[in-house]
């Protein structure tokens, strides 16, 4: 049988494993849904021992493609069954990107940045700053919440589909949950069908972030995974059909999702101060990623938490924290984002009109890892970082 296909049916089999034991899925997105009953695999060692085998097969096969997935899917299991690598080879291996990390001046010139953002629409830079741009932006009943982010979904669908050139379909069923973890919201699904959830522990509802999570969740990431569908329901596709957080292609997925009212919504004022600060919370929280990881201390972390962002509560601080230091998935997925949305805020900014479109139709077309991001865009920052020290501070440091 063709190696992709093992490939699947043991991800299948694995994910079948771990929602039997209430653990973290390992299938976020079927692009390739199959009729019938999953067996569960007997354990997570058999799982292990099916996925290097079809890691040797895919070397033997030079199949760089399925060869790069399958090293991410054992780097996560080898975290799961209790491995702690390296950050930087964990990253590498689950990523597709290092743990450089960015240098202290580029961080505060995107914290700048973000605070000349918000003075511009009367947002003072302090403890106040979170619950006053909430007030600013409009809040919402959560009850109004999903008619208002369909609306403005498909209020923005056609310039995103022009952009993408992409004409899948996809049908959205919206639900609440209200769960200890760190997501707000979250998108996952089969084929065409798309659920996207709420977490009413952590969401927050405000005309611009409906506007904002419209792009992110619904033309973002339910849209560019109906199209991936698309794709693989049309071509033979060499690439394994089912997405996974832990796999290369997530700086892509989470990257253009948190940048994408920059390309398609810059006049939107509220939503693009949003993007601003989401650029240097990310930055920040890439800070905290790679300092917990390298032996800091609990207590210089917070203080450099502090200092970066006065108004994070020490709730948030804390799960900051042990989200990156101790689950295996987080301590890989959540390095995605930092590393996602600084390269395409920097695509927004500096690419040119037709690179934009390029990189567009390339990544709804089919998921892509850092390296190819790069062939289509050699001119663009290093993804993960250009590599630079993390300098801890203080509060009572600038």
């Amino acid at each position: 049988m063709r190696l992709r296909d093992d490939i699947e049916r043991t991800l299948r089999a694995w994910d079948a494993h771990e929602t039997a034991r209430k653990a973290a899925p390992v299938i976020d997105f079927d692009c390739a849904p199959t009729p019938g009953t999953v067996t569960a695999a007997p354990s997570r060692l058999d799982v292990y021992s099916t996925l290097t085998e079809l890691s040797a097969r895919a070397e033997d096969e030079g199949d760089q493609v399925c060869a790069e997935q399958l090293r991410a899917h054992l780097a996560y299991l080898g975290a799961v069954l209790g491995e702690r690598p390296p950050l930087d080879d964990y990253l590498t291996a689950t990523q597709g990107c290092p743990a450089a990390g960015w240098p202290d001046e580029y961080v505060t010139a995107v914290g700048e940045r973000a605070r000349a953002a918000l003075a511009d629409i009367g947002i003072p830079w302090n403890a106040t700053t979170d619950s006053q741009l909430r007030e600013a932006e409009g809040p919402i009943d959560a009850a109004d919440a999903p008619e208002m982010i369909q609306a403005a979904a498909s209020e923005a669908e056609p310039a995103v589909r022009a952009l993408a050139e992409t004409d899948a379909p996809y049908t959205l069923e919206i639900t609440t949950a209200d769960v200890d973890a760190y997501w707000s919201y979250w998108l996952d699904g089969t084929g065409q069908n798309v659920r996207l959830r709420f977490n009413l522990r952590n969401a927050t509802f405000t005309k611009a972030r409906i506007r904002q999570f419209a792009l992110h969740e619904i033309l973002g990431h339910a849209l560019q995974s109906a199209s991936y569908t698309a794709t693989a329901s049309r071509v033979d596709v060499p690439w394994p059909r089912l997405l996974s957080v832990h796999v290369p292609y997530q700086m892509l997925l989470e990257g253009i999702a948190q940048a994408m009212p920059l390309f398609v919504a810059p006049d939107d004022t509220p939503v693009t101060v949003r993007v601003r600060l989401d650029h240097y919370l990310q930055l920040v929280r890439a800070e905290l990623h790679r300092a917990v990881n390298a032996g800091s201390s609990v207590a210089e972390c917070a203080q450099h938490a502090r200092a970066r962002v006065p108004f994070w509560t020490e709730s948030a601080i804390a799960d900051i924290l042990t989200d990156r230091g101790s689950d295996p998935q987080l301590r890989s997925y959540l390095w995605a984002y930092p590393a996602g949305i600084d390269w395409f805020v920097n695509l927004a900014d500096t690419a040119d009109i037709a690179t934009v479109g390029k990189v567009f139709r390339a990544v709804y077309a089919q998921p892509l890892t850092p390296h190819q991001l790069t062939q289509l865009w050699p001119a663009g920052p290093r993804i993960g970082g250009p590599g630079a020290p993390v300098r801890l501070r203080k509060p009572s440091l600038p």
